[in-house]
C-alpha cells in the first residue's frame, strides 16, 4: 500500500478491511487525492479522512470512487456491502468533559455523513418549530404565487 500512513490501532476488522480495499481501489486509479477530488464531488481533505479511517465516507463517495476506477455491477456492489458493514462497526467519537453526550445529534455526532439529512434527529423542539414555520412560509408563498398567476390570466 505504498505511502499510506498506518491505520489507527483498535479499528474493527470490518472498518480496517473496508479502508484497505478503498486504498487499493484509489491506488488502482493512479490518481492523486487532488485529482480524485476533482473527478468526484469530494475534496482532497475529505478523501484523506476517508482513506485514513478518520471518518466514514458517505456511500455516494464510495460509488463515485468505484465509477472513477471503472468498477460496475458485482464489483461495485461488493464495495457497497463492505461500506455497510464498516459503517455499522465504525467507532463512535468518545464523549468527555469537552464533548458531552448529545452535544451534536442523539448519538454524539456533530455531522454523520452517512446519515441522510431527513433521518437526522432534531436537536431540540425549537428546531422542529422553525422547520414547520419554514414549511408554512413556503406554502404561503406558493399560494400567493398561484393567486397572482390566476389573477394575471383572468384579468388579461
Amino acid at each position: 500500500m505504498g505511502g499510506w500512513q498506518p491505520l489507527p490501532e483498535g479499528l474493527p476488522p470490518e472498518v480496517r478491511h473496508f479502508v484497505e480495499q478503498l486504498r487499493l481501489l484509489k491506488d488502482d486509479t493512479g490518481l492523486s487525492l487532488v485529482a480524485l477530488g476533482a473527478r468526484t464531488a469530494y475534496s482532497k481533505s475529505s478523501w484523506q479522512r476517508y482513506l485514513n479511517a478518520v471518518q466514514p465516507p458517505p456511500r455516494q463517495a464510495v460509488v463515485a470512487l468505484c465509477r472513477v476506477a471503472g468498477l460496475a455491477g458485482a464489483d461495485a456492489e461488493r464495495h457497497a456491502v463492505r461500506w455497510e458493514l464498516a459503517v455499522q462497526a465504525w467507532p463512535r467519537p468518545a464523549t468527555g468533559p469537552d464533548r458531552p453526550a448529545g452535544a451534536g445529534d442523539a448519538e454524539g455526532y456533530e455531522d454523520d455523513p452517512t446519515l441522510p439529512w431527513w433521518d437526522r434527529p432534531e436537536p431540540d423542539p425549537a428546531s422542529r418549530a422553525h422547520g414547520r414555520l419554514l414549511l408554512y412560509a413556503v406554502l404561503l408563498l406558493l399560494a400567493l404565487l398561484l393567486v397572482a398567476v390566476v389573477g394575471a390570466v383572468a384579468l388579461g
